[in-house]
């Protein structure tokens, strides 16, 4: 038995199928069970992250093998009957049916980007080859390498040289006046200067988000170069002979020339006041991602939605407003709560409070199933300044709640907006959002089950089953007081806002400074913590869907939570619980886990994403 379990290993699933199909082997009487997808989806993702892994840069040998991967497993599904599945393998058969499709159509999206800045980086291949070559063990001819390298340096000198700004003006006409003497052809020639370029080629012109993204580019690449160099000398005896002086040199100028497309482009040079610059996608590459997310919605649709449930939040804090006796006043009311903090050094010990009193909640209203390790298993990390300037307030990560307040190094008026924008009342649901019932107990679950589907996590459900706890401890009362709801208001209104800053960038239809206005006007936000935010959504580390699916996803939960626990077919835990036992996969498809909704190979769930006024 185990030598044939050898020999089907390197088997195809269509081949692994046939070999344990009724009536195959020697004896034909007993049926083998059928392909479990679980363990499909386990290997699958395998064969992807092992190619991401070796192939580290971006490359043809690359794309080929991502295409072939994507192709022989779009042979696996196809050879599957999907009426014969299980519900549950039917969920997994369209996760990975759906993570195929967008695979297709993000790695287009990725090649016509690297195309834009081919000519900021016309070096890329020498160097990808360099690596791809080491990886697979190819004989090293020093010299050769020497000479390589040399023209390396040289290529890149050349377009340090050349590259400007695009939006440069171009240098004042000289006049009579001031036009320079005639060279006297009696004199010799004088020398070129050290830092003319040394180059008749006309400047290669480019826009800062290009310059932007060509550095970061360049960054990679000095990288992999400076792996593949390691990793030759000192072993070869001869290598460090030859490539030593052209390595040292191409090295440097690999750095001094993303240094001038990141500062003298683009205008980064890591200061306070340097310009907010992102790289916006555009409409169909939304579309596209929107697609991949199996939501039935257009950017402009979002946009409204997050508008009209922008416009909701106003509304109910102007009734809060009116609690505290500031009649519909809700930014006065903001303001008041705002100075509602506690003393610098006790953030920590309101937050632990906080999480105290969410678990006891959770216990009364016995809404979710918190295990005695998840309780157990958390703590709190003080930020510091430099990280708050993307994460101005609370976050999660690896078992710890970040809490952002002022440090010493803070100038006056920093401090006091950080106290201001971290206040006991909008913590009061940050706490439960980055704990429980939130992204801890969603960490937690998520090691524990459906983990064949962690290849195809969305932040539709990573961020938006925190968000959808903020929209259900709504409904429970969580707020209290009418503070207690301006804090809850607040957070709420700023989901929605994201979505309407973040898809008209991507839209070209916001500028950074648009949206900096738009979240200090209409939700409420000190201007640091408003251009940090910014910062954050245009950075590029996170996906051009990503701010807008807190709400969208918490929208999408709370409306399925309605069909399905409002029609009395799960009590609020065991709904809750099963939501966590998905994995962190489209909701589309946990609707389809949870319901009796039909499922079709040819016809993918996709889901809205309504209001619940």
């Amino acid at each position: 038995m185990r030598i044939a379990l050898v020999m089907l290993a390197g088997l195809s699933l269509a081949a692994v199928a046939a070999c344990l199909a009724p009536g195959a082997g020697t004896g034909g009487a007993a049926a083998a069970p059928a392909p479990r997808t679980p363990a499909l989806l386990i290997e699958f993702a395998a064969d992807e992250s092992g190619v991401e892994r070796y192939w580290s840069l971006p490359s043809e040998a690359r794309r080929e093998h991502e295409e072939a991967v994507a192709l022989a497993w779009r042979a696996n599904l196809d050879a599957l009957d999907f009426a014969a599945l299980s519900r549950d393998e039917q969920v997994d058969w369209l996760l990975l049916d759906n993570h195929l499709r967008a695979g297709t159509t993000r790695r287009a999206a990725e090649a016509a980007r690297r195309a834009e800045i081919a000519e900021l980086v016309p070096f890329a291949d020498a160097i990808t080859a360099l690596e791809e070559d080491r990886w697979a063990e190819k004989p090293l001819d020093p010299q050769d390498a020497a000479a390589r390298l040399d023209e390396l340096g040289k290529q890149v000198k050349e377009l340090r040289e050349r590259v400007k700004k695009k939006d440069e003006k171009p240098a004042a006409e000289t006049t009579p006046d001031t036009a320079a003497p005639a060279a006297d052809a009696s004199k010799p020639a004088d020398k070129p200067a050290a830092d003319k370029p040394a180059t008749d080629k006309p400047p290669l012109e480019t826009t800062p988000v290009l310059a932007r993204r060509a550095s970061r580019a360049v960054d990679d690449l000095s990288r992999a170069l400076g792996e593949w160099y390691r990793n030759q000398d000192g072993f070869r005896p001869d290598f460090g002979w030859w490539t030593s002086k052209p390595y040292e040199t191409a090295s440097k100028e690999l750095a001094d020339y993303s240094k001038k497309l990141r500062e003298d482009v683009a205008g980064l040079k890591g200061a306070d006041d340097d310009p907010l610059i992102g790289d916006p996608i555009g409409r169909q590459a939304l579309l596209d991602e929107l697609s991949a997310e199996m939501i039935d919605a257009t950017p402009e649709q979002l946009i409204a939605l997050g508008e009209e449930e922008l416009a909701f939040c106003v509304g109910e804090m102007q009734k809060a407003a009116a609690e505290m006796g500031l009649h519909d006043d809700w930014k006065a009311a903001l303001a008041q709560v705002k100075e509602q903090h506690v003393p610098p050094g006790q953030q920590d010990d309101l937050v632990a409070a906080q999480s105290r009193e969410i678990l006891a909640f959770l216990d009364d209203h016995q809404l979710v199933t918190v295990p005695p390790l998840c309780r157990d298993t958390f703590r709190f990390t003080m930020i510091d300044e430099g990280v708050q300037k993307t994460l101005p307030y609370a976050a999660y990560g690896g078992q710890e709640m970040l809490v952002a307040y002022p440090t010493r190094a803070m100038d006056n008026d920093t401090k006091l907006q950080s106290m201001r924008g971290n206040n006991e009342h909008f913590s009061r649901i940050v706490t439960p959002h980055e704990l429980v019932p939130g992204h801890h107990l969603q960490g937690y679950m998520a090691q524990r089950f459906a983990t064949q589907r962690e290849f195809a996590s969305t932040p539709f459900l990573g961020e938006g089953w925190s968000l959808y706890w903020e929209l259900r401890l709504w409904d429970l009362g969580w707020g209290q007081s009418p503070e207690d709801r301006l804090g809850m208001l607040f957070w709420r209104a700023h989901r929605a806002a994201r979505i309407v800053v973040s898809l008209k960038f991507h839209l070209g239809e916001m500028t950074p400074q648009q949206m900096i206005d738009y979240l200090v006007d209409r939700v409420g936000h000190e201007k640091a913590g408003a251009t940090s935010e910014v910062r954050r959504y245009i950075s590029g580390d996170y996906g051009p869907l990503y701010q807008c699916a807190y709400l969208c996803g918490g929208l999408q939960l709370l409306a399925l939570h309605d069909d399905v626990v409002g029609a009395g077919k799960m009590s609020e835990r065991e709904f809750h619980d099963a939501v966590l036992h998905q994995g962190g996969i489209p909701i589309a498809l946990i609707r389809a886990a949870l319901t009796d909704e039909p499922l079709s190979k040819d016809h993918p769930p996709r889901g809205a994403v309504k209001l619940p006024h």
